[in-house]
């Protein structure tokens, strides 16, 4: 496979129809070679139109979905991030490529250790990668963006505490068939902005089904 051409497809092809078209963020998915974030036997998967499974279940997320989570959250090279979901580790990746600094958290310790793997490997060298569970800790600290790369039944109003003010979180909330991606901003205080941006379907978070229903 010609991963150079294939990468240049799916970006053309798959991401800027999204509406992704952020100067920083198209050289960053030109950089970063999603194949070697993936296992051997889906790397010729790694720039289709699929979603490509990982252990426990989990999948890595469609690449237009990847692309318009990174536009949404406008990240700048100043920003602290928190992505909840390392999964493969390829969105930590992007993620570490245009703010100052990420740190990731997922549930399983095989799927963390596997993306620190890939992360150096890609020199990506300003992510911290943590065995957390978000469904009942999260991290004691505020982000200018939160990127959940896992889908919530019902959205769980503790999120919320990670937003500094003007903050931005991408999160999709529902039920498969059909999910509503969000973004979520921190206007001021306590004030949030919401924003249905399209309906979807990705993998549920762990144990999400048991976290309280907030209505905003």
């Amino acid at each position: 496979m010609n991963t150079v051409l294939a990468r240049h497809q799916m970006i053309m092809q798959q991401i800027r129809p999204w509406i992704v078209s952020e100067p920083q963020l198209i050289e960053t998915l030109n950089d970063l070679a999603r194949d070697r974030f993936v296992a051997e036997e889906y790397r010729h998967l790694a720039y289709a139109d699929t979603e490509i499974p990982l252990p426990h279940g989990q999948k890595m997320m469609l690449p237009m979905i990847e692309g318009k989570l990174l536009q949404v959250l406008k990240i700048e090279p100043h920003h602290r991030v928190l992505e909840i979901g390392t999964g493969s580790g390829y969105v930590t990746a992007c993620l570490g490529r245009l703010a100052d600094t990420v740190t990731s958290i997922d549930i399983f310790e095989d799927l963390i250790g596997a993306a620190m793997t890939r992360l150096n490997d890609a020199g990506v060298t300003n992510a911290t990668v943590r065995h957390m569970d978000a469904t009942v800790e999260l991290p004691d600290e505020t982000y200018d963006a939160v990127a959940v790369c896992a889908s919530m039944p019902r959205f769980d109003e503790r999120f919320l505490d990670l937003l500094r003010p003007g903050g931005r979180m991408f999160v999709v909330v529902g039920d498969a068939p059909v999910m509503e991606a969000r973004l979520i901003t921190r206007v001021d205080g306590a004030a949030v902005k919401v924003d249905s941006l399209f309906e979807t379907s990705i993998a549920a978070l762990i144990n999400a089904s048991e976290t309280p229903e907030f209505r905003f």
